[in-house]
Parts: C-alpha cells; sequence; structure tokens
C-alpha cells in the first residue's frame, strides 16, 4: 500500500465528498514525490517543504494542477467572486493612489481574473486607464482561465517574477494565507520545529531543533512566550516575510507606491493567544473547512492566518511607510461600497437584494467583516481622507 492510499483509507471523513480516480491518481503520484524528496532529505523535512510541494509541486500540487480551485465547482470562494462590488470598491481606493504614482497596477495571485475585471471595468468607468495591469500568477490553470476572462484587456501583461524596481500601486487579495509556512511547538526543553516525516506508510509530524531563523523569528514576533503553554503550537511565516521584504524593497527603489494586502489574520498580539494553542492551519477540501494537511495532497488547499505585525515591520524595515491596517469591513466602507450598492436602487428587489445580501456577507463582523483585515503600505503616498479615518495600525 502507497502512503497516499494509506492516507486517504485512515483520514478521509465520511461527511466528505470522495474524490474522482483521476483525482485521486495525481495525488497518489504527488505522495510518493513527496515521499521521495522526504528520503533524499534524510527522512525528514520541514512543513514549509511539504506545504510546498503540496501546493506547488509542478503538475500535480494543489495550485500546480488542473483542477477548478474557485467558486461553486471548487474549494472556496473568494470576495472578488462573491459580489463585482469588491473589485469596484477596491478600484475606488486605487483610483486615488494612482493619482500620486506612476499609471501601473501589479496584482500577486489573481485567482479566476475576477478582480481584475472588476476593477479595471470600475476604473474605466471613472475615465481612468492604468498604463499597464500586471499579474503574476505562480498557477498555469489560473493564468489561462485569467487569460480568458481578461482578453478583452489589452493593457494586462502576465510576468513569472518581480519587477527590479516598481512605482504603482500592488494588489494581493488572498495571497499570503497561501505561502507555506514553518510549524513549531513549545516543548518542556523549549520551542522544536514540527516537520514531515514517512511513518508507517503515512506522513506524520516529528519534532527537530529550530533553525537560527526560526529562534530569531520567536524572539523577535511572538510576544509573552514565557506564557504560552507548553505543547504550544503555531506557524512561522518565514516565506511570506521574504516575500513582503521583497515586495517593499521593489517599491522602495521606485519613486512611489503603495501595497494593499487583504488576508484573514490578525495583529501578533492576537495571533499568539494562549486559546489559539493549535496554530491557525486550515484545509480546504470541496467547500469543507478541516485542520489535516495530510488528506489527500495535491487535492485540498492548505492555508495559514497571517500575522500582519510581523508583516508590517519588515515592511517598515524595507524603507516603506505603514499607510492603514483595519479590518475588510472599514475598508470596504472607506472605499464607497456602500454608495456603489446603491446604484441598484432598492426598489428593484430582484437586483438589489442578491447584491446586498453579498455587500453584508462581506462586512458583517460574523462572516468576513472582521476577520478579514488589510495591511496599506508604502512610499511617498498620501491615503485618501477615508482611509486614513479608518485606520488602526496603531493595533499592530
Amino acid at each position: 500500500m502507497c502512503v497516499c492510499e494509506y492516507n486517504a483509507r485512515m483520514r478521509f471523513p465520511e461527511s466528505l465528498p470522495e474524490p474522482s480516480e483521476d483525482a485521486l491518481a495525481a495525488s497518489d503520484k504527488l505522495c510518493r514525490l513527496i515521499a521521495d524528496d522526504i528520503t533524499r532529505q534524510g527522512g525528514w523535512i520541514s512543513f514549509a517543504r511539504y506545504m510546498d510541494l503540496a501546493l506547488y509541486a509542478p503538475t500535480l500540487g494543489y495550485y500546480a494542477g488542473g483542477a477548478v480551485k474557485l467558486g461553486r465547482a471548487g474549494d472556496f470562494t473568494t470576495s472578488p467572486e462573491i459580489t463585482p462590488l469588491f473589485g469596484a470598491s477596491l478600484a475606488q481606493s486605487v483610483a486615488a493612489l494612482l493619482e500620486q504614482t506612476s499609471p501601473f497596477v501589479l496584482e500577486f495571485g489573481a485567482g479566476t481574473g475576477k478582480l481584475a475585471l472588476d476593477l479595471l471595468t470600475e476604473l474605466e468607468g471613472r475615465g481612468i486607464q492604468p498604463e499597464r495591469y500586471f499579474i503574476l500568477e505562480p498557477s498555469g490553470e489560473l493564468r489561462a482561465r485569467q487569460q480568458q476572462l481578461l482578453k478583452n484587456f489589452s493593457q494586462i501583461e502576465w510576468i513569472d517574477q518581480l519587477p527590479e524596481t516598481f512605482s504603482g500601486t500592488v494588489i494581493g487579495n488572498e495571497v499570503l494565507d497561501a505561502m507555506p509556512a514553518n510549524l513549531i511547538a513549545k516543548m518542556p526543553g523549549g520551542w522544536r520545529e514540527q516537520g514531515v516525516v514517512v511513518k508507517n506508510n503515512a506522513f506524520a509530524f516529528e519534532n527537530r531543533a529550530c533553525s537560527k531563523d526560526l529562534r530569531e523569528y520567536i524572539e523577535t514576533h511572538i510576544p509573552k512566550t514565557e506564557t504560552l503553554p507548553e505543547n504550544y503550537c503555531t506557524e512561522v511565516p518565514l516565506q511570506a516575510l521574504g516575500f513582503m521584504r521583497s515586495v517593499a524593497e521593489m517599491i522602495h527603489r521606485g519613486e512611489s507606491g503603495a501595497a494593499i494586502f487583504i488576508d484573514y489574520g490578525f495583529p501578533s498580539r492576537e495571533y499568539y493567544l494562549n486559546q489559539r494553542c493549535t496554530g491557525t492551519l486550515m484545509c480546504h477540501y470541496r467547500h469543507h473547512a478541516h485542520s489535516d494537511p495530510f488528506f489527500y495532497p495535491g487535492l485540498q488547499d492548505i492555508t495559514a492566518h497571517v500575522d500582519f505585525t510581523a508583516l508590517a515591520r519588515t515592511a517598515e524595515a524595507a524603507g516603506l511607510d505603514i499607510l492603514a491596517y483595519m479590518n475588510q469591513a472599514s475598508f470596504l466602507m472607506a472605499s464607497g461600497i456602500g454608495d456603489l450598492l446603491l446604484r441598484t436602487p432598492p426598489e428593484d428587489a430582484a437586483r438589489y437584494l442578491p447584491q446586498a445580501n453579498a455587500v453584508q456577507m462581506l462586512l458583517s463582523p460574523t462572516e468576513m467583516g472582521e476577520l478579514f483585515k488589510v495591511l496599506v503600505v508604502g512610499k511617498n503616498i498620501t491615503l485618501p481622507e477615508a482611509l486614513a479615518r479608518a485606520d488602526r495600525s496603531q493595533r499592530l
């Protein structure tokens, strides 16, 4: 019995829809690839390495394969898929930023392309045409969907790596949470890194000593570690911090620019709470959420919440200003989503009510309004007054 078959039989919850035969075969190949990598690395790999292979291994990883990821037919739904008013609202703030910098937009991980479509459509309606709209998309399947959806926008250009220098507006919606994270646990003898091994024909966790980078992160970013209980587990976003550093340096080398990151997460003092003792790692399969990262590798998304304090401080250390931090509800309200909703007369109930319900989902504190946060960093940029009033960066 191979690793994937054993994992599936031992872990598959009866409540979840079963994968197709083709999907099972792809997951089996990925399991073998990961197991071979573990063997080559001496029997142990970091969880970040496991997550990277599970999500991005060429042709087999979750984001590199051909299965539909977003929407009703996929595994989860993002804000742009819920309503075009999300992208139209973001366009209001992007328009104000573009007035202060170069006419370029760079979007990371553009999903189906829906956010770019709605944002560019709204900007066009306002008489604003970015000279270039760059998309950096690692998923071949998603890039193909984007190219089909956005074929009428000649200013869009797909790129494979960060520019050396950039002046303009950068957008990252639900990008940081999908970056591979290391896992650590506070054991009786101190902090240990949780890696992945093959044990009894299944993937399993095994602890080892923390690297220098992990020790430095613990000392710098995790507050009051002495008060955390034993066996406390959490994530360390080394790759996300490296990404943020690269983006900040890219903008800092330009004349002016801003980056808007929207994701679910917390400031560090809320991230590392005693009651969050199992961390924030979450998996999504066919619109079901669970916490087992070894369940059918390649067929499910694996994410971790964002430590916005660590990311903000990293951008600041690279030369950018922390312009704003707030929850998604405050950002969208400050970006005019209420006025955009009223473009559809409330008397037209058949059209208005579905849009109002979608906006409620984006704004409600029990839905996405509070869990999702927005971080804006930049250089030589002044925020629109409404966003400046909503700023809560003192919470970082």
